[in-house]
Parts: C-alpha cells; structure tokens; sequence
C-alpha cells in the first residue's frame, strides 16, 4: 500500500498550471518538522514536493500561500528523468488525493493576523405574514 500523511507549511506560493489537454496541475512544497532533536538539539526538517491535479489542484492554489499550514494525503510517486548534463536521475513527488487547510482564515502562516475586512451589517428585516387560518398539517 503506497499512503503517506504529512502536516507542514508551504515553502512557496502554490504554482497553477495546465497540460496541454487542459487539466489543472498544481504544484507546491511544505516543510515537515521532524519528531525529534538532532545531536545539536535542533530539529531537522524535511521539504516535499507536492503535485495536486484538477479541482483539488485549483483550489490549493485559489486558497493556499506561503508559510500556510496544510494536511496532504496521498501517495509517493517516484520519476525518472535525465538533468541537462544527461545524468540520469530520480524525483520524488507526493500526488496529493487530499489537502486539508489548517491555517485559520484571516491569519498569514507566520501567525500573525491580516488586517480584518469590514464587516457588513445586515439588518434583520420583518416581513408580513398573511395567516388564512388554514393549518397546513
């Protein structure tokens, strides 16, 4: 079984693009914080690539941003490809199935808040109520 669940901040803006059939394609990267302290005693963290396809895709880019908290589930997917010297090379990319954002709204990643916009006040209106007298059960 190929799942695999991480908690982290994005590293980047998220970057929307299309194939040349039309589908979204989103990628993006988070910072994973490890559970335990180095011999330093500082915590090590671990950057993944995340690529996240069509309506899931558009929407990590439409709501997602820098420094932003996110849970993804999905799968380990392994690319083989050549770098310009022609050395023959590995990728690794998580293929988002889910994106769950944990940043509050209203707040940047860093934690501290943006500045609120105006709240519109609706006032609750009365309207009439005709009563015939017929009950309806």
């Amino acid at each position: 079984m190929n799942k695999v669940f991480l908690i982290g901040n994005l590293t980047r803006d998220p970057e929307l693009t299309e194939t040349t059939s039309g589908i979204a394609l989103c990628r993006f990267s988070i910072a994973v914080n490890r559970n335990y302290s180095g011999s330093d005693g500082e915590r090590k963290t671990d950057f993944f690539n995340i690529v996240a396809w069509r309506g899931l895709g558009e929407n990590v880019a439409r709501y997602a941003k820098k420094g932003n908290k996110v849970a993804v589930s999905g799968s380990i997917e392994l690319r083989n490809y050549e770098d310009s010297q022609g050395v023959k090379r590995t990728g690794v990319d998580i293929v988002a199935q889910d994106v769950e954002f944990l940043t509050p709204r209203g707040t940047t990643g860093d934690g501290f808040n943006e500045a609120p916009a105006p709240a519109e006040k609706k006032r609750a209106s009365l309207q009439a109520f005709d009563d015939d007298g017929d009950i309806p059960f």
